[in-house]
């Protein structure tokens, strides 16, 4: 980990880090004096789901993401949508009404799932349809999210 010395050598750099927030408060305590910004992936609110894409549960990320929030230094929350497994309407809508809860001037980041690049495992998994990552991104604004970029 970069000790404080690192602001130092980074002079105007801003610092941040791309995360699937799996982390600890005390890991996030050691980052925050250095820290500008995080951008973390929430793969499902629904603990089974998450734990069905990741092999983890989802406890640790939902608390790095109200943790950092609270410090002022969550950059974004990226949701990743992967057809089938968690890009239901009603999921989506409990996300963003539980993201909104947690800051209401949330970045949010909606990223449709895409085979390019794809581990040869995930290769049977289609890609995203434009339409539907469309009505997704809909349901988030209804839930308030105002600033939401759709990738």
């Amino acid at each position: 980990f970069c000790s404080i010395k690192c602001d130092e050598k980074l002079g105007r750099l801003t610092t941040f880090v791309d995360s699937n927030g799996y982390a600890t408060r005390n890991i996030w305590d050691r980052l925050l004096p250095v820290l500008d910004g995080a951008m973390i992936d929430l793969k499902a609110l629904d603990t089974d789901i998450h734990q069905a894409m990741t092999g983890k549960p989802n406890d640790l990320v939902l608390d790095t993401i109200r943790y950092l929030a609270e410090w002022d230094r969550l950059w974004e929350v990226r949701l990743l949508m992967v057809p089938g497994r968690n890009d239901s309407p009603e999921l989506v809508a409990r996300t963003a009404e539980w993201l909104h809860r947690v800051d209401p001037a949330m970045r949010v980041k909606l990223i449709g799932f895409r085979q390019h690049g794809v581990r040869p495992q995930y290769s049977d998994i289609p890609e995203a349809d434009p339409d539907h990552i469309a009505n997704l991104a809909e349901i988030i604004r209804d839930s308030g999210i105002k600033e939401l970029l759709v990738v």
